[in-house]
């Protein structure tokens, strides 16, 4: 019975993906592809086994209708040859029963059980919904309209590019894409996608949905971004294609009222009405939200508005470090580039190699749990919606590889790894971003490392596991830097002053991956046993 059989290494991975937020891990939802994998070939099994069905049923079929053609053209000349009357018997008495129990016998049973042992660790309704958000975030981030997505023309896609594939949506995509947005109350990415759907299905694109859900889901959302005109003339074409739609006739004259309202006044102003143009990436303003910083932030993911200039620039430079001659680096010593003069961000080359990226990632894989940050009043790990990853947390004595990580970390950068907190890996998933934020405590949060009992993070140490064709930057609004992902090299940065006070440019973002897969894994080191590695300076700055 191969057609119910669940191989161990489809299991092992089921196993590893249990649990929902699966969207938020390029690395987990890997595993969806080869469980995927599985399910198809179980179906081919399943068509297999009832086309070998329905060919029996027709050699039957095509047997006895050669037979029935003689026997009925001459009944009783064809009885009486004895042999005729005694398998005329045996088939109405045996062989139609067998070919009964043949036609009874259902194939999918097969398939059924193999699709009920994958389908509970299948992507829920939160999964779709997340990666579809996911999918808004990265328009927005990255301004790109609902077509670039549709006919999946996205940067990074050159072909010197690891991205070897194209994909497409569909009228239903777009549709559902929209309704996302709409039950969430978003109008204006429904607006977005509706108006994507409908373009597609007026260009002869066949869908499930129906032009005229479409459009009653595309003049609310518009009537909702407060344009009165598309909106009046929307219900118009959907009143046309169905004058019996339960909502548009009630609508249409509710707008039509609130327009010629708004006419009167517009003449009264003496204000010419605005010319109708097709809806696009720009027409309606998006919605501000609860980050101050969020335009700052997003040019500086697309590589705009960043500050280095040739001045500062030429304060930059790279250099070989020995780790003040220590004994492990003497005759190896770590490549170092300046990535930012002030504060001082320092680029380390060949800082792993593939070797052990590819070990700490197979540690990590089967752990992966959606990434939290500390609450900042109980100091208790929380999941957040503006960290989209799953992170793992491994020990230096798990593996030699992690020890052998965490031993450089500490001959590189000087300072003890022994109070640091576990080497965090972390794999970001559909537009996987951690949106701005700072990695040390403020002095409205002094319980949010109190349990460690290792004093504020003074430093941050990030690895780049892995290459990113598109997005995946590291930025710092507060002085325009961003930094690029570079598989095996590492970033490093003080959070604190020498005097232990917070240094607030340090506020930083990993933005939205655009296209490809984004590992890290980041060593937060402690203030306790840092000091006479790093004694306090003078001032409140140093």
């Amino acid at each position: 019975m191969q057609i119910l059989a669940v191989t161990f290494w489809a299991t092992c991975c089921i196993c590893c993906i249990a649990g929902a937020e699966i969207f938020t891990s390029i690395g987990q939802m890997t595993d969806l592809i080869f469980i995927e994998r599985e399910v198809v070939q179980s179906l081919k099994e399943y068509i297999q086994a009832e086309e070998s069905k329905l060919a029996a049923v027709k050699r039957w079929a095509n047997k006895l209708e050669v037979l029935t053609h003689a026997s009925t053209s001459d009944p009783e000349g064809f009885l009486a040859h004895p042999v005729n009357a005694y398998k005329l018997m045996k088939r109405l008495n045996t062989e139609w029963s067998e070919l009964e129990s043949l036609v009874l016998n259902d194939p999918s049973h097969g398939f059924i059980s193999n699709i009920s042992v994958h389908r509970q660790y299948f992507p829920d309704e939160e999964d779709e919904k997340g990666a579809a958000k996911a999918l808004m975030r990265l328009q927005d981030t990255y301004n790109l309209d609902s077509e670039s997505f549709s006919k999946g023309k996205l940067p990074g896609q050159g072909q010197n590019s690891g991205v070897r594939y194209n994909a497409f949506l569909t009228v239903d995509d777009c549709f559902d894409m929209g309704k996302t947005a709409y039950n969430e109350q978003d109008y204006y990415h429904a607006v977005l996608w509706m108006q994507q759907a409908l373009r597609q299905m007026d260009a002869g694109e066949e869908a499930k949905a129906s032009k005229a859900d479409i459009l009653d889901y595309l003049s609310y959302s518009v009537y909702q971004m407060g344009d009165l005109q598309r909106a009046t003339e929307l219900t118009r074409r959907l009143v046309s294609i169905d004058p019996s739609h339960q909502r548009a006739g009630g609508n249409l004259r509710y707008f039509e009222r609130l327009l010629a309202k708004e006419i009167r006044e517009m003449a009264r102003n003496k204000q010419d009405p605005a010319k109708e143009k097709p809806i696009q990436l720009g027409t309606y303003e998006r919605p501000r939200d609860y980050l101050p910083e969020r335009e700052i932030y997003e040019a500086l993911c697309r590589g705009e508005g960043v500050k280095m200039t040739p001045k500062r620039r030429s304060r930059l430079f790279c250099r070989y470090q020995d780790g003040n001659r220590n004994p492990r680096l003497l005759l190896k010593p770590m490549k170092e580039e300046d990535e930012w003069d002030s504060p001082h961000i320092v680029r380390f080359l060949e800082a792993l190699s593939d070797e052990e990226i590819e070990k700490i990632k197979e540690l990590a894989k089967p752990r992966l749990a959606r990434a939290t940050v500390r609450d900042p009043k109980t100091g208790v790990l929380t999941t957040a919606h503006y960290r989209v990853s799953k992170s793992a947390w491994l020990d230096g004595d798990e593996d030699p590889v992690i020890e052998r990580v965490n031993q450089r970390i500490e001959d590189v950068t000087g300072l003890t790894v022994d109070t640091a907190e576990l080497l965090q890996v972390a794999n970001y998933g559909v537009g996987g971003q951690y949106e701005p934020h700072f990695d040390f405590s403020r002095k409205d949060e002094p319980d949010a490392f109190k349990s460690l009992g290792t004093g504020n993070r003074v430093a941050t140490f990030l690895n780049y596991m892995t290459d990113v064709e598109a997005g995946g930057a590291t930025v710092f609004p507060d002085f325009g830097a961003a930094i690029w992902p570079r598989k095996g090299t590492a970033v490093f940065w003080y959070n604190l002053f020498r005097s232990g006070e917070g240094d607030y440019r340090t506020r930083h973002a990993a933005c939205p991956v655009l296209v490809g897969s984004k590992w890290v894994s980041n060593k937060w080191i402690h203030e306790r046993g840092q000091e006479f590695r790093r004694p306090c300076g003078l001032t409140e700055v140093d």
